[in-house]
């Protein structure tokens, strides 16, 4: 299953019924799990720990150094979960001694062109579309979405079911459950038709509707919102998570909308 045209490092370690297609380059710090394909013209370097039934399409280079100067040549890795898919031409660079690694999780999809760059961590079942391009230390929870083109400063943060829309240029952190766009990137509603695709109630999801009327459309601050909604709101899942995100920010959150008027989009 190992083409005679690629090269693979004799210490690479590589699991069982693994296809390394021609002209592939595989380090030798590399570990793959049972049921990878490595596309052709892939290179994966030193640090790549890519799990099983993963798809590297050609042109991608995993675990290169991170575009760091703090970088110093310390020993750290690039982690790709199970059942993840990583399209052609993306740049997934290792981490640097700040947490020692760079994490995409497991049934992911990163599409052709994206950069991910050192100690980011991106959940599972989550989406980067086409050329979404990620400074370092970002994070993403699960089943986040981000659009196109999108562009992520260093240390933001996308919550668990957010989706950020094609084009968005995100500088602040973006609550779970949300949809947001426009510029600068603002609240645009909850994302209502993701969250009953993932089975979601409407109760759960009337409930998230209630909490965010608070946060972006009653014209509290942020503190008051907080107050308003830990003393309105039961405790549950989806309130304590969205209290959490939003208390444990660190380069605050998104606003509300400054326009009336509607903005819509679904993937």
């Amino acid at each position: 299953m190992v083409s005679n045209l690629a090269y693979v490092h004799p210490k690479a370690k590589i699991g069982n019924n693994v296809t390394i297609e021609p002209f592939a380059t595989i380090y030798e710090d590399v570990v793959i799990g049972d049921n990878t394909w490595i596309g052709s013209n892939t290179t994966i370097m030193n640090g790549a720990r890519i799990g099983k039934n993963c798809r590297i399409f050609p042109g991608a280079v995993i675990a290169a150094i991170p575009q760091d100067l703090k970088f110093n040549g310390e020993h750290t890795t690039a982690e790709i979960g199970d059942d993840t898919t990583i399209r052609e031409c993306v740049t997934l660079n290792r981490g640097t001694s700040h947490t020692g690694k760079t994490v995409v999780g497991s049934n992911t999809l990163v599409m052709a062109y994206v950069h991910i760059a050192h100690d980011c961590v991106i959940g599972n079942h989550c989406i980067l579309v086409n050329s979404v391009q990620m400074a370092g230390h970002v994070l993403m929870d699960d089943f986040a979405i981000i659009g196109g083109t999108s562009a992520l400063h260093q240390f933001t943060r996308v919550g668990a079911h957010a989706m950020v829309a094609g084009g968005s240029l995100v500088r602040k952190d973006v609550p779970p459950f949300v949809k947001a766009g426009r510029e600068p990137v603002s609240y645009a509603g909850v994302n209502s038709l993701g969250l009953r695709r993932r089975g979601f109630t409407n109760e759960q999801i009337v409930l998230i509707q209630d909490i965010f009327r608070i946060v972006f459309q009653k014209g509290y601050n942020t503190s008051d919102a907080l107050k308003h909604i830990k003393e309105d709101f039961m405790p549950s899942v989806e309130r304590d998570l969205i209290i959490n995100f939003i208390e444990t920010s660190e380069r605050g959150i998104i606003k509300g909308s400054s326009s009336s008027d509607k903005y819509s989009f679904e993937l």
